[in-house]
């Protein structure tokens, strides 16, 4: 959720809380209530599980992805809150914006229908319906580096909302056969990143239905505190930015994102143009205009989502044993207690998949998560653990 965006800010997300130091997600008074006329767009892949038995995790991601980037170019801005959960996201905007949504989702459907050979169900679930449960849906900003900011989501709305749209209910139809959104910016070029710890771990921790908070609040701030044991909190990407791709192990995927159909060969060649370009003047030190290839890799670092809160605290990092076994060992302390439930997946590399408006703004966004299943597969784990 970057700050510097063309249009005025939004005034609710404006005046949201803002925290920079990741503790912070536990803290509730760091959140507000969405506006009640706001309403969630919630969107995962159907089947991922399989998807990812079979190798296609990279393209469950983009799949999920799309859908933030449908919607924030639909809506001209990227400052309404939104969170990636690996195979789907969840997107929270004002009424007065249903239509542009709605319009928005289905494209993005038949996009991933037609483009990806995969199922996106989609919902759109106003917020009155959420808090008619006894629920909310409470979101803060985190600001990740100067320039990024994220969304943070709790009061379990979120999570109610999901289910809903899993249950068939306030469901969006696939556009038409050939509708296309607009998913420019939407890019893959980064090949998976190894762990240079031991292993990337993703992991998700909520609170049982009838939680002590203020023992799971202890619970995060402890996770927390064990993944700072390692270097930058157990980010999975080095200070210093990825390595640059001559040929991104994503370029497929991005050209059936923002290439036309027929000559798509022509935006592979010039993605591969451009990344040769970058590689070389990243080797040798020099810039492109006012690119600079070494401080862009470095943003990339500080402005990736490897950490959020989302109804429950959700990390993928890269630690080495002895981190793993402590935060491991906390998690089913506090499952056996009652505080949460938690799903974790074991993965030798990250994925990450962007959103970039232009290299040459600082704002660009990147999402990671594990590269053999992350989010997906621990949330797997998870449900395992919860009565149906």
């Amino acid at each position: 959720m970057p700050m510097e965006t063309a249009a005025a800010p939004d005034p609710f997300v404006a005046s949201l809380p803002v925290f920079a130091k990741f503790e912070g997600v536990a803290d509730i008074d760091n959140y507000r209530p969405l506006p009640e006329d706001w309403a969630l767009a919630t969107a995962d892949i159907v089947g991922s599980t399989k998807a990812i038995e079979a190798g296609g995790y990279k393209t469950v991601n983009m799949a999920g992805a799309s859908v933030i980037s449908a919607l924030l170019n639909a809506l001209g801005r990227q400052d309404f809150p939104f969170v990636f959960g690996g195979d789907g996201a969840l997107v929270a905007f004002p009424g007065s914006a249903l239509e542009i949504v709605r319009n928005a989702l289905a494209a993005v459907q038949r996009w991933v229908a037609d483009e990806l050979d995969l199922t996106l169900r989609a919902a759109i679930v106003p917020i009155r319906d959420v808090r008619a449960q006894g629920l909310d849906v409470r979101v803060a900003r985190f600001q990740a580096s100067e320039a990024v900011f994220y969304a943070m989501f709790a009061g379990g709305g979120g999570s109610w909302a999901e289910a809903e749209m899993k249950a068939g209910r306030y469901r969006i139809d696939p556009a038409p056969a050939g509708t296309r959104p607009d998913l420019t910016g939407l890019s893959c070029r980064w090949n998976p990143i190894e762990a240079r710890h031991g292993e990337i771990v993703s992991i998700i921790a909520i609170p049982r239905a009838s939680p002590d908070l203020r023992r799971f609040q202890l619970l995060v701030f402890d996770i927390i505190a064990l993944a700072g044991r390692q270097e930058r909190d157990g980010h999975p990407v080095p200070a210093d930015g990825p390595a640059y791709s001559l040929l991104p192990a994503g370029l497929d995927l991005e050209a059936r994102a923002t290439g036309p159909a027929g000559r798509r060969w022509l935006t592979k060649l010039w993605v591969v143009f451009l990344m040769t370009l970058t590689a070389v003047t990243d080797r040798w030190g020099w810039t492109i205009g006012g690119f600079d290839p070494k401080v862009y890799k470095r943003e990339v670092a500080s402005n990736s989502d490897f950490r959020k809160f989302d109804d429950g605290l959700k990390m993928t990092i890269d630690v080495d044993a002895d981190v793993l076994q402590r935060i491991e060992n906390r998690l089913k302390k506090a499952e056996e207690a009652g505080i949460c439930n938690y799903g974790l997946h074991r993965q030798k590399s990250a994925l990450m998949t962007c959103l970039v408006a232009s290299p040459l703004q600082r704002d660009h966004l990147h999402f990671i998560d594990g590269a053999a299943g992350g989010y997906a597969m621990a949330a797997a784990s998870l449900k395992s653990k919860v009565p149906a």
